[in-house]
């Protein structure tokens, strides 16, 4: 008797919830559009820098080597 490739089987889930939650997407896309709100593209809202400048990083001090 053959056994069941869970790893196969798992990579169908996956394909097929990604599958569904971009047609949501569109869907919520194409809703966007008919009443005519501005869309941001994912990719530049993704890589964009925040308008407000982060606080400088904390300074890590090191005990000197010895010798």
């Amino acid at each position: 008797m053959a056994t069941p490739n869970y790893a196969y089987e798992k990579r169908q889930r996956e394909l097929a919830k990604k599958k569904k939650q971009e047609e949501k997407d569109a869907r919520k896309r194409e809703a966007r559009a008919a009443v005519g709100e501005p869309q941001a593209d994912p990719v530049v809202a993704a890589t964009a820098k925040p308008a407000v400048p982060a606080a400088p990083a904390a300074r890590v001090h090191r005990r000197p080597r010895p010798g």
